[in-house]
């Protein structure tokens, strides 16, 4: 069978109307086209050593409810005022307090400046089995002047009353060892009541500085 050559003079990689990328009139939401819906802007907080950053439900316009079936928090240069401190999350179920009870997995990846450690492997010391503490999203984050964590938070249909709440996140920082740092957390919140509140914090100590911005998923 003959094999065709493929003429690249002649293929079109414009992309169409239907499948763009841009931003919406909004200066903070973001569209996808084709259907693929869009980020819509529902709160940022600045962290000025805070203790915590939290977002609730019908609280300084803060939105969690079934207006969208996913909502991301996009978290930015969060820095610890104390060296090599983990940054975590935890959700309440209608009551004032922090303690949904979660299951979770815990991956990593680190790679030093020096070139002379890497690893990739399942953390069993930082998962949760039905679990009300606050799960770890980074490690040993470092608080020299330019150490920070990032990364984003996925939580899926919060306002369900009949399935579990399922929550994804990815983040990068540079540990105070130098390493940089990628960790991967999923799991769900095993509640069947509402959640209306998402706090991140610290383990020990104040949020310095950085932001969190609250998008819904149309």
């Amino acid at each position: 069978m003959a094999i065709s050559k493929l003429n690249f003079n002649s293929l079109n990689v414009t992309p169409s109307a239907s499948s763009a990328i841009g931003f919406d009139s909004g200066a903070d939401d973001l569209e996808t086209g084709a259907g693929g819906g869009s980020m819509v802007f529902i709160k940022k907080l600045t962290a000025s050593s805070s203790g915590t950053l939290s977002f609730v439900d019908g609280a300084s316009s803060v939105v969690l409810d079934d207006t969208y079936k996913e909502y991301v928090f996009v978290c930015t240069n969060l820095h610890p005022q104390t060296d090599s401190r983990e940054f975590q999350v935890n959700f309440r179920d209608g009551s004032t307090a922090y303690d949904a009870t979660k299951t979770t997995t815990y991956f990593r990846a680190y790679h030093d400046e020096a070139d002379s450690a890497t690893t990739l492997s399942y953390d069993g010391n930082n998962d949760e089995a039905q679990s009300t503490d606050p799960q770890y999203l980074s490690s040993s984050v470092g608080a020299d002047a330019d150490q920070s964590t990032s990364g984003i938070l996925h939580l899926f249909n919060p306002s369900s009353t009949t399935f579990v709440k399922h929550f994804i996140s990815t983040f990068n920082h540079n540990t105070a060892d130098d390493y940089s740092q990628v960790i991967h957390v999923g799991g769900y919140c095993n509640v069947t009541a509402a959640i209306d509140g998402v706090q991140f914090t610290f383990r020990t100590g104040e949020i310095q500085g950085g932001t969190i911005t609250l998008y819904g998923i149309t």
